[in-house]
């Protein structure tokens, strides 16, 4: 016969139907989603908002200088994704999704976290090997910022596409995506100056006690693949997967290994939160308490180790 007595009732939020929020990069829109959107359009309710400056939010007049303004410019759908969300982000969006996940009001709704390749460059402050990378990613951003500013958008646009092509050989553009990066260039700048404004990204990522999973490619820019580094050795439990031959663009490039990749992730994390899970140290566990989040860290690990590969894969 089973024992119930050390089992605790999840919380009702914790059962509910779970949605995805997928964040998209600078320069870009919620269409990179769409392939993802429809891999998971029939079992979750799918979001992919636009950021502010960018898509059908490219007129905004107000534009976020901080990662919690971007926040509230789409707090809207954030609200209107009911219940537990699944938060996945690219790149700036990725910052933008660790921000939520580590931010009230949105991060008790949290049931899973992915992150590819998020934009925190001040995470890499703590060697003078991280600090360098920090300093030449610094100046990057100066430099295609002061572009912008003076009118050079061409140039400034250039020299963002060379720098994320990492060491990979730049593919052509077409003048359709020329002519909407154009358009947009001039959020760079404010999207440069939230991502270095974010601070205690380490302490916050500390912090994180939700199902976590970390991508990158190995052609990207060494500052993400660095960045993804450093969260996968600070974020308990979190699962790191880098795709050799992929590069900062992998949700779209690698779409056929990137996606299986979240949508397991999500459907694992779905099916830990409706499973009844046994109080640690006997007796039936009533409150969310620090020692039952991390038994709860400890449930997660085990169930990853048995199902899937080896944390760290590299493809």
């Amino acid at each position: 016969m089973t024992d119930f007595s050390n089992v605790f009732e999840m919380p009702r939020a914790s059962r509910e139907k779970a949605c995805v929020v997928a964040l998209h990069c600078s320069l870009g829109s919620g269409r990179q989603w769409k392939a993802l959107g429809d891999e998971l359009k029939h079992t979750h309710r799918f979001f992919a908002p636009d950021i502010s400056g960018y898509g059908a939010n490219g007129c905004a007049l107000d534009l976020p200088l901080t990662l919690a303004e971007e926040i509230r410019a789409i707090g809207d759908t954030l609200n209107d994704a009911e219940g537990p969300i699944h938060l996945v982000g690219h790149s700036y969006g990725g910052a933008i999704a660790f921000a939520i996940a580590t931010r009230f009001p949105f991060a008790h709704r949290l049931r899973s976290l992915t992150l590819i390749e998020p934009v925190l460059p001040t995470i890499l402050t703590d060697s003078e090997a991280d600090r360098r990378l920090h300093a030449r990613f610094a100046q990057v951003a100066r430099d295609v910022s002061e572009d912008i500013w003076n009118g050079s958008v061409l140039e400034a646009i250039d020299q963002f596409m060379t720098f994320w092509a990492g060491s990979a050989p730049q593919d052509p553009i077409s003048e359709g995506a020329r002519a909407r990066m154009i358009e947009h260039a001039h959020k760079l700048a404010f999207d440069f100056q939230a991502a270095f404004a974010e601070e205690d990204v380490a302490e916050a990522a500390a912090s994180l006690q939700v199902p976590t999973l970390l991508l990158s490619g190995g052609t990207s820019p060494y500052v993400t693949q660095r960045i993804v580094q450093r969260l996968g050795e600070i974020i308990d439990g979190a699962e790191v997967h880098h795709l050799r031959d992929a590069g900062h663009m992998l949700p779209l490039t690698h779409a056929a290994a990137v996606n299986p990749l979240i949508s397991e992730h999500i459907a694992l994390a779905d099916e830990l939160a409706a499973a009844p899970l046994a109080a640690p140290g006997g007796g039936v566990n009533r409150r969310r308490g620090e020692g039952a989040a991390s038994w709860r860290l400890a449930r997660m690990r085990a169930f990853w180790y048995r199902l899937r590969p080896k944390p760290g894969t590299i493809y």
